[in-house]
């Protein structure tokens, strides 16, 4: 028996938790169906997400993408398609590959494993991303050397503490819905062992009956833990922080059953939320908006 996985119509970080919500009471080799096919639009956090989700299935899952041909067209530029084949039993319909993206596409869906891959992934932005920064965003030309070293900390997380492989993709749009301007926004999720278990690992680590997911991103996020003992391990997140919060940005990360996030005055997020529906490894998203001049 498959069980149908329904996916809504608009995917992003929070409207992912109800797929979430739906597989999570489900065994690991429990056949799923997940059913995109009336689903228009998508955030890379909700795209990677996705893939993570493919990753955690002991039975392979079946797939079932857009209807919509802008919509299949565009998460086919994504590279989403490109790795879904390799996670998914796809059905329905599946957009051809075409070389070269479109600009909002500012890194396609690319796996992290290896430090390699993420020098790779810097390597490949840096071009990009001081147009799109300075042009676009109207961000100080500094900003295009931070904003390389946060992607860098991002994807550098996965091959410290996950594990396992994961997924990096950076995108800018119009984000109508809350500011009415454009952003860019870095996605990185993986299915590893995520921030509890990683700083479970650090020796000398106590663990008190309070300990759980929540603690543990309040841990790493806000006071700077980190499973490494040598002095400066550890501060990737930190830097993390001080980027988003000098340019008015918001910084969410997911991993167990929480998600904890530095808010920013734009946006209406809570800065911890607990109790959802346990998801393995972690999940960072990073959202920097368009700067408004000063008149």
């Amino acid at each position: 028996m498959t069980t149908v996985i329904n996916v809504p119509p608009s995917l992003d970080a929070e409207t992912i938790e109800q797929v979430l919500d739906q597989v999570a009471p489900l065994p690991r080799d429990q056949k799923v169906l997940i059913d995109a096919r009336h689903t228009r639009w998508a955030s890379p956090y909700a795209l990677t997400t996705m893939l993570t989700l493919g990753q955690t299935r002991a039975e392979r899952a079946a797939f079932t993408g857009p209807e919509n041909d802008d919509t299949a067209s565009y998460w086919g530029r994504t590279g989403f398609y490109k790795h879904a084949e390799q996670i998914f039993d796809l059905h329905g319909h599946v957009p051809r590959a075409r070389n070269g993206g479109e600009s909002s596409v500012l890194l396609e869906i690319t796996p992290v494993a290896k430090s390699e891959d993420v020098h790779d992934v810097v390597e490949r932005i840096q071009q990009k991303a001081q147009a799109i920064l300075v042009n676009e965003l109207h961000l100080d030309p500094q900003a295009t050397m931070r904003f390389a070293m946060t992607l860098s900390e991002a994807c550098q997380n996965i091959v410290e503490h996950a594990q396992r492989g994961g997924w990096v993709a950076v995108q800018t749009y119009t984000w109508r819905q809350r500011l009415g301007r454009r952003v860019v926004q870095i996605a990185v999720c993986d299915a590893g062992i995520g921030f509890r278990a990683s700083l479970e690992n650090a020796q000398g680590r106590r663990i008190t009956d309070r300990w759980d997911d929540g603690m543990a991103l309040e841990d790493a996020v806000i006071r700077g833990v980190s499973r490494f003992r040598d002095p400066g391990r550890g501060q990737g997140l930190a830097g993390v922080r001080r980027f988003v919060g000098k340019w008015d940005g918001k910084l969410s990360i997911r991993s167990g059953t929480a998600r904890i996030a530095i808010v920013p005055s734009w946006d209406e997020d809570v800065p911890l939320a607990e109790d959802l529906a346990p998801f393995p490894g972690a999940q960072i998203q990073i959202t920097i908006p368009e700067r408004i001049p000063p008149r």
